[in-house]
């Protein structure tokens, strides 16, 4: 299915099911907005990586407008709906100040291995616990998916937009478990490094080498 959708450029990776706040001040995004309140239809917000729209992200649904000043600046909260590709973009509208596009909304598995997503969320809660940080969800842990997690696991934005591009849920747990794969490996030579360094100064009970 191909349908047209006005578009709202990001450099920002929108996950299904995600909610995401808002802040618009731009002319051309707040008449989308006004609109999008008034229809009750999606938008699109495209991943921009390194200053280049990519072809790939997320329709998102506008759920609250929570404030609007003088200057008609507002502050909304959003959540993600459907992954979509795009397949031309219409920079010009008439009597629109936005842009938007032709996209298709690829099939998307959500379908995942439980026992290997319960290790990503163990993974990422030790990920957490070194950088002392607290993440809660509104999930319970067993019920999250890669997507719940991908913001909170340590990845580029250019990672992230690779992992949106994957349409089926063990693809992107596989994606994570490599993530995950390389950069524990790197927090505990971290940890034992600021352990190291703590010592420094301090009385340490060391025993001498045995010269034979």
């Amino acid at each position: 299915m191909t349908n047209f959708i006005p578009i709202f450029p990001l450099s920002v990776v929108v996950f299904p099911e995600e909610h995401l706040n808002l802040h618009i001040f731009e002319p051309r995004y707040t008449q989308l907005i006004r609109e999008i309140a008034a229809t009750q239809k999606p938008f699109g917000i495209p991943v921009v990586v390194d200053n280049q729209l990519q072809e790939w992200g997320a329709l998102v649904y506008l759920e609250e407008i929570v404030r609007v000043d003088e200057s008609g600046a507002m502050d909304i909260r959003t959540r993600g709906g459907d992954l979509f590709r795009i397949l031309e973009v219409i920079r010009e509208i008439p009597e629109k100040l936005y842009s938007g596009a032709i996209v298709n909304y690829p099939e998307n598995d959500r379908n995942g291995n439980p026992e290997i997503m319960q290790q990503l969320v163990k993974q990422m809660r030790s990920l957490h616990d070194y950088l002392e940080i607290k993440k809660t969800f509104k999930k319970e842990d067993h019920l999250l998916t890669a997507y719940d997690i991908a913001h909170h696991s340590g990845l580029t934005i250019q990672e992230e937009y690779e992992l949106l591009q994957l349409t089926q849920e063990r693809q992107r747990q596989e994606y994570l478990r490599r993530h995950f794969e390389k950069i524990v490996p790197v927090l505990e030579k971290m940890d034992q490094l600021k352990q190291k360094i703590k010592m420094n100064g301090h009385f340490r009970p060391l025993s001498g080498f045995d010269i034979k």
